[in-house]
């Protein structure tokens, strides 16, 4: 019996596989209840007395020599497999999808390289702010209804702290730190005391845009504002400009577009006159500009001051204002091609 054992541990030595399914056959041929060398185990019982000590010895041997040389053939499997194929074990089960910018983030992100093209650099401040540079600075009368709490949120019932109702504070705080040239744009998120509605929301979005130097006109103003309205809705678009008012700025003005959607031709959409609002703007009212420390004898300026939501609406048709901020995934899949 010695010699067999002998044997069949020469033959386990040389065996070898190529693959997880002979080797998977090595071990049931070998190591199985019904393999070779359970069953000289089973002959173990027939070895005389004497002989049990040494016959043991070598069946124990040949055993533990088989499942060693078993794992050393799928040791090297998983080695090859690890050297050919890096499988990381933490990631999900599940595809990844990848995000898409949010449509707002999409159209401010145009807007200012229409822009930063004419030279604008943008500016940013805060939106907790004070009375003196959302109000009082731009010329606001201590009785303007924008002071009202219908329009404004105050902070713990302060009338000097609240939530911007514009960006035209930024305007104010560069004004009051920098020399003239400035020619910046100020993006950022706005609130007013509204009810929402599709149409209204309680807080939104704006781009405002400042350029203040000497011997800025209303005709540097206009073609500013053709540059941008052709740059963003097509060559083809036309602007018109309708007298307006506004606390900061003199003379000052609403801006039309052609409707983008019927060419001007007039349709439900634009109310059938051919014509869209976009934006107000005007001339910096020179009160303004004394306020924040410049004189308005030598320097002069134009503002003008968009929602992005408006523009969005424009561009991608959303004619529900809630969707911007529902994050509603299936709307928001929509733009994946416009990222």
């Amino acid at each position: 019996m010695v010699d067999k054992i002998k044997a069949l541990l020469l033959e386990v030595e040389n065996m070898s596989a190529a693959n997880a399914d002979e080797l998977e056959a090595l071990r049931i041929k070998y190591l199985s209840k019904k393999g070779e060398v359970s069953a000289l185990f089973n002959d173990f019982r027939n070895v005389a007395n004497d002989q049990k000590r040494e016959v043991g010895k070598f069946l124990n041997e040949l055993k533990e020599s088989t499942q060693n040389k078993i794992n050393e053939i799928k040791d090297g499997f998983d080695s090859n497999q690890g050297a050919t194929e890096e499988i990381d074990l933490t990631r999900t089960a599940y595809p990844v999808q990848l995000g898409t910018r949010h449509p707002i983030s999409l159209v401010r992100k145009e807007i200012c390289d229409i822009f930063n093209r004419l030279g604008f650099s943008i500016a940013e401040g805060p939106e907790i702010e004070d009375d003196w540079h959302v109000f009082s600075s731009l010329n606001f009368a201590e009785d303007h209804p924008a002071r009202d709490m219908q329009d404004t949120f105050f902070i713990q019932h302060n009338p000097d702290v609240l939530l911007r109702t514009h960006t035209s504070s930024v305007q104010t705080r560069v004004m009051e730190t920098s020399e003239p040239p400035i020619r910046i744009m100020c993006p950022g998120r706005v609130y007013r005391n509204e009810a929402i509605s599709y149409r209204a929301h309680c807080f939104f979005h704006q781009v405002e845009a400042l350029y203040v130097d000497k011997n800025v006109s209303f005709a540097d103003l206009k073609q500013a504002l053709l540059f941008f309205a052709k740059e963003m809705f097509g060559a083809d678009t036309q602007i018109r400009l309708r007298p307006s008012y506004f606390p900061f700025t003199e003379p000052s003005a609403e801006m039309d577009i052609s409707c983008n959607l019927c060419g001007g031709k007039g349709c439900p959409f634009c109310k059938h006159t051919g014509w869209v609002e976009i934006l107000g703007c005007g001339m910096v009212d020179p009160n303004v500009l004394e306020n924040c420390g410049i004189d308005s004898t030598v320097y002069s300026g134009y503002a003008l001051g968009m929602g992005i939501e408006r523009i969005t609406n424009l561009k991608y048709q959303v004619k529900d204002l809630r969707m911007f901020s529902e994050n509603d995934v299936r709307f928001l899949k929509q733009f994946e091609s416009a990222t």
